[in-house]
């Protein structure tokens, strides 16, 4: 079986770059795929897409090398084994609030005697190449999503939890949860206590052993972060990357449109 590089990068002591792909589109994913993320994630809760369009996707990934991931839309064995079967070698699963839940999500994730599960590895035993019902349960990422008050109330008992690689922070959703909505949902906090939560998580990580990933909507947030000890950071994601070029760009030209352009001695409009 191919080794997974994130587990290569982070033994190393090197933090990691996720990318995140929203548009159900196999050109879409394979475009930022090859613009040297370590890694890309499917976001199979919230994007626009389904089963069909995460499998055209990872085909179109598999070229560049970078690892693939897939958040599930729930904690719910099919779609999770599904995704592990079509190719993910990482799993983000949303609305992990208990130690319970996350020892039920960990062994959706591994063969036995390790978990529960189902074996038909279908895409994955040729993209992942060889022998990898016997080596896919060391190498398979499973992260938990952080992102309710009661998650944050058992955060030391779920990072405890075998068998769990890491902890994915969703901003939004925690922030919503910590505060009861007393402040919006959004990327990149700067409140002190959001602050407060994200660091003990990391903190929190690291004393167990598991890794530290959080969502972030710009590169200067996300350097933060490393420094607060998260070992996987996501930078934006192809909605907001092409919305953001796409705006810049027609912003520009109509700025530019609006001066006067000189041509030999005489100024047009």
């Amino acid at each position: 079986m191919t080794p997974n590089r994130l587990k290569k990068l982070w033994a190393e002591g090197k933090p990691t770059i996720n990318g995140w792909c929203s548009i159900g589109n196999s050109f879409v994913a394979e475009i930022m795929a090859n613009q040297g993320y370590d890694s890309v994630t499917i976001d199979a809760q919230h994007g626009a897409l389904d089963y069909s369009h995460m499998l055209s996707m990872l085909q179109a990934m598999l070229a560049s090398g970078t690892v693939p991931m897939v958040r599930v839309p729930w904690m719910e064995p099919g779609i999770i084994m599904k995704a592990l079967d079509a190719g993910a070698y990482g799993i983000i699963c949303p609305m992990v609030s208990t130690a319970a839940q996350a020892a039920e999500f960990v062994s959706y994730m591994r063969y036995p005697p390790l978990g529960q599960r189902s074996y038909g590895p279908t895409r994955v035993s040729f993209s992942a190449g060889s022998n990898y019902a016997s080596e896919a349960n060391d190498e398979i990422l499973a992260f938990a999503m952080i992102e309710t008050a009661q998650g944050m109330a058992e955060l030391k008992e779920i990072a405890a939890t075998p068998g769990l690689d890491g902890i994915y922070v969703g901003p939004a959703d925690l922030t919503l949860g910590l505060t009861k909505g007393r402040l919006p949902a959004g990327f990149d906090r700067e409140e002190p206590e959001i602050i407060v939560a994200l660091q003990e998580i990391a903190s929190v990580c690291s004393a167990s052993g598991i890794r530290a990933g959080l969502h972030c909507a710009t590169p200067e947030y996300a350097q933060r972060a490393v420094g607060w000890g998260f070992d996987m950071t996501t930078v934006a994601n192809d909605v907001r990357l092409l919305s953001s070029s796409a705006g810049a760009s027609v912003r520009k030209f109509r700025s530019l449109l609006a001066q006067p352009v000189t041509i030999g001695k005489n100024a047009a409009y």
